[in-house]
């Protein structure tokens, strides 16, 4: 099973495109950890931003995807999405996976932990920072895909997610580098 990990994407209809066709259009489901489609008030209008046609890109897409919501998901989103912004967090079990999902931007350290025990997750996504990021801590690993159009990291390369062939991997959108990697079991 492989399982394409993605979040904030604020809207970027090209990236969208080049991350589907290079690493998602052959998984089993796409698990986006929210900021969808609007690039939120603190950043700078991508040239790339095209919200209505990334909503309907998404709507018609042949891999299922199951999102949970971001800061700046609103329910307008849910208006023009034919899938369901998952609030305050989704919950996937999946091949024996338990995998929670949530934006994360209102999480503190402590509370992601307890919340990912009590759910005994297996892998327990957010996003919010742009960043990529992914550690494991008593079994439970902890992951960020970062962001593919409006990262945050030094270089400008936007990175995403998957879980594949029994590994977690955070892979550098443009190469395909696999920058951290974590065995599921």
């Amino acid at each position: 099973m492989k399982i394409g990990i993605i979040s904030d994407t604020h809207g970027c209809l090209e990236t969208w495109g080049k991350v589907f066709d290079a690493y998602f259009q052959d998984a089993d489901l796409i698990i986006h950890a929210g900021d969808v489609l609007y690039h939120g008030p603190r950043n700078a209008i991508p040239a790339e931003y095209n919200p209505k046609r990334l909503a309907q890109v998404l709507n018609n897409c042949p891999v299922p995807i199951v999102t949970a919501c971001g800061n700046c998901d609103a329910e307008v989103d849910s208006m023009v999405l034919n899938l369901p912004i998952q609030s305050p967090y989704s919950y996937l079990m999946l091949n024996g996976i338990r995998i929670v999902v949530t934006h994360g931007h209102n999480l503190t350290d402590e509370t992601k932990q307890e919340l990912a025990e009590r759910l005994k997750a297996t892998v327990f996504i957010t996003g919010h920072t742009h960043s990529a990021a992914m550690e494991k801590c008593n079994g439970i690993i902890y992951l960020n895909p970062g962001s593919p159009g409006m990262t945050k990291r030094p270089d400008g390369r936007g990175t995403i997610a998957w879980i594949n062939d029994n590994k977690v991997e955070i892979l550098e959108i443009v190469t395909g580098q696999v920058l951290l990697s974590e065995d599921l079991a």
